[in-house]
């Protein structure tokens, strides 16, 4: 965004303990019902929602640092991991397009028929799932790229 001089804006919408969704607890290889540290946030391009996302970390990885705050600080959340040791070693993502959940909609003020990408990333740092963050974006807000060694 600022290489393209575009304003660009985080709303925090929540950040506080809750319950996680069962393929994300099992993604991150806790019990169904594990209670989770959840950071769910708005991106906006130019005041318009572009992206809807929500971060869900074990506690044991968050509790008691600046990953609990609405601004953890510079290098955000993998900063804040890496601050406690924690080596990163890879970050896998699924990538689908489909329709948009009304819910989904209504977060990113999309007009009706607008399909989204829903992106789910696993991070994963010293030989464990750190973070899962389920992402909801507006598809025509979007060009994805990616380079892939050929070997």
């Amino acid at each position: 965004m600022e290489a393209n001089e575009r304003k660009f804006s985080v709303e925090v919408i929540y950040v506080g303990q809750g319950d996680a969704p069962p393929e994300i607890t099992s993604r991150l290889g806790l019990p169904p019902g594990t209670a989770v540290l959840v950071r769910r946030r708005r991106y906006l391009v130019e005041g318009q929602p572009t992206e809807f996302a929500t971060s869900y970390i074990p506690l044991d990885i968050a509790a008691g640092t600046p990953i609990e705050q609405e601004n953890p600080g510079p290098g955000g959340i993998y900063g804040r991991m890496e601050d406690h040791g924690l080596v990163f070693e890879r970050y896998d993502e699924e990538i689908s397009a489909r329709m948009p959940t009304e819910d989904e909609a209504r977060h990113l003020s999309l007009p009706a028929g607008s399909p989204v990408l829903h992106l789910v990333r696993t991070a994963v740092a010293s030989g464990r799932v750190v973070e899962v963050c389920d992402t909801i974006m507006d598809s025509a807000a979007f060009v994805l790229f990616y380079s892939l060694p050929a070997r």
